[in-house]
């Protein structure tokens, strides 16, 4: 009777783990395919390489939102982000993105870029507008793209503003200590 009863808690134990696994293995995310990555990734460059912001509804939702620390305030829908790259485009005529690496987790892109161009246009920063330079810069940076229908739904931009700054020809001035004021 005790084996009996040893074989039957062991098979439903048996069966337990099992169930679970295979539940686990249901929910898990099913990740956005890499052709459609791929697909994506063509888009932005020739959005972003060219100004070809009549490919931006492909690649973005209507509802797209863009946080980035660099800009006074986050780029909301399509026609502000088309906004940007113009505005983008305007400050550096030969911006290029160049995709360093990228990663596929989930719903999520990651990736690992450098940007470069020449500020021969007016600069929109935090504080304003800022005068064209003629200066060169190459900054690298990294971007996690959320994912939603096949579309862009938000991004999160990542990169050294100050580090493009100095290479723009900007200088860092330390603030007023209390004795000089």
């Amino acid at each position: 009777m005790k084996k009996l009863l040893l074989g039957i808690s062991l098979a439903i134990l048996i069966c337990l783990v099992l169930s679970c696994q295979q539940q686990a293995t249901e929910e898990a995310p099913a990740g956005i395919p890499e052709a459609d990555v791929q697909v994506m990734v063509e888009r932005i460059l020739e959005i972003f390489n060219q100004g070809n912001i009549s490919l931006v509804q492909e690649v973005f939702a209507a509802e797209y939102v863009r946080h980035d620390k660099a800009l006074p305030e986050d780029i909301q829908g399509l026609d502000a982000l088309k906004a940007y790259i113009t505005s983008l485009r305007t400050a550096y005529p030969d911006f290029t993105v160049t995709v360093d690496d990228r990663i596929i987790a989930g719903d999520k892109i990651i990736t690992r870029w450098t940007v470069t161009g020449t500020n021969t246009g007016p600069l929109v920063s935090p504080t304003g507008e800022l005068p064209a330079t003629g200066k060169k810069m190459s900054v690298p940076g990294a971007e996690i793209s959320l994912v939603e229908n096949g579309k862009i739904t938000e991004s999160w931009i990542f990169y050294n503003q100050l580090y493009t700054y100095l290479q723009l020809g900007y200088t860092l001035t330390p603030p007023e200590t209390p004795e000089e004021k």
